[in-house]
């Protein structure tokens, strides 16, 4: 009876990575024609994480695989298409100078527009910036819907902005990107998956011109209420690179939070031209 138990799990187990396979195997025939990878995290676990699917070994298992592929891909020199905590973005391997110039192509972007980077962790942000803020003040707005500017560290990569010593850091509030950047042991160029000056996206089909770009979509399913502008804000962009003062590069969708950290808490002045 126990070996028809476990039979049950095992045939259970194959029926689950068949469906989702099969998904998956869809998504990629659709984009055939593209020379591009869709591949859909399972619903509801986009965000989750590994920890917190811990009970569902099918889930577990599947969200790993996409993660390594999507590694492997970034390390090749690709361009990858991932979900955030806000926005769709485009992201790269900050070290990667072709890499960097694949995004700024593929959006017909400015190249004097800055890219964000994307790390993993707090701890991470110390290797490629300069930080003169507290510690508990990264921690405050991190992970979260926020870029801080900062000064660059000689570590990152001199063909990443090359017009300016500051550079924006970021830690999506989203399980994924997080372990994806860690991953991938260095930092992600990120930005907005869109053509330039059109708007974010929050669902896949939304860039569906830049498909045939990309080596690979991370479909995490809508991001947001996709009927709210609001939602389309993108990250709060924040210039802490001045000691004790900040600046609002832009307002984005977590202005009024971010403020009252940097005021209330830390007593940081709004920077004017009179400083």
């Amino acid at each position: 009876m126990l070996f028809l138990t476990r039979l049950s799990h095992i045939a259970f187990d194959a029926l689950i990575r068949s469906d989702i396979r099969a998904t998956n195997s869809a998504k990629t025939d659709m984009c055939k024609e593209l020379k591009c990878r869709v591949l859909k995290l399972v619903p509801g676990t986009a965000n989750a994480g590994p920890a917190k699917q811990s009970g569902d070994r099918v889930q577990v298992s599947a969200w790993k695989e996409i993660l390594s592929t999507a590694v492997n891909i970034l390390k090749q020199g690709n361009v990858v298409a991932v979900p955030t905590d806000t926005v769709y973005g485009l992201a790269c391997l900050a070290q990667n100078s072709e890499a960097i110039q694949r995004v700024y192509e593929m959006k017909g972007r400015n190249g004097n527009k800055p890219l964000a980077i994307c790390v993993g962790a707090v701890e991470d942000i110390y290797k490629y910036c300069k930080v003169t803020v507290p510690d508990q003040l990264l921690r405050d707005l991190l992970p979260g819907p926020v870029t801080l500017v900062l000064e660059r560290s000689e570590e990152l990569n001199k063909d990443l902005n090359p017009f300016t010593q500051l550079v924006g850091v970021r830690i999506p509030d989203h399980a994924f990107m997080q372990v994806l950047a860690q991953k991938c042991g260095e930092p992600l160029a990120l930005t907005s998956a869109n053509i330039s000056s059109q708007s974010s996206t929050l669902t896949v089909d939304e860039f569906h011109d830049l498909l045939p770009q990309l080596a690979l979509v991370i479909d995490g399913g809508p991001i947001g209420d996709v009927m709210s502008p609001e939602c389309r804000l993108g990250s709060t962009v924040v210039n802490l690179s001045i000691p004790g003062q900040y600046s609002i590069i832009r307002p984005g969708c977590a202005l009024m939070a971010t403020v009252e950290i940097l005021e209330k808490k830390y007593s940081m002045l709004l920077e004017t031209p009179d400083h």
